[in-house]
C-alpha cells in the first residue's frame, strides 16, 4: 500500500505546485472558472488512478492466494 500512497501524494504535490504557478489572479481578466474546473478534473483523475491501483493490488493478492 505504500507505493500507492507515495504515487498519490506525489501527484497531489505536483498538482499543488502547478496550480500555484498557474494562478490566474495576476492577469487583467482572470478566468477562475476554467482554473478550478481543471483543478477539479485533475483531482478526480488522481482519485480514479488511486482507486484503480488499489483494485489491481487486491486482485493480484487474491490471485497469489489461489495459486
Amino acid at each position: 500500500m505504500k507505493k500507492i500512497n507515495i504515487t498519490s501524494l506525489l501527484l497531489l504535490v505536483y498538482l499543488i505546485v502547478m496550480s500555484v504557478m498557474g494562478w490566474p489572479g495576476n492577469k487583467p481578466n482572470p478566468d477562475y472558472k476554467s482554473y478550478f474546473l481543471i483543478m477539479g478534473i485533475s483531482v478526480a483523475a488522481i482519485l480514479l488512478l488511486r482507486y484503480v491501483q488499489i483494485r489491481r493490488m487486491k486482485f493480484r493478492n487474491k490471485q497469489k492466494e489461489n495459486e
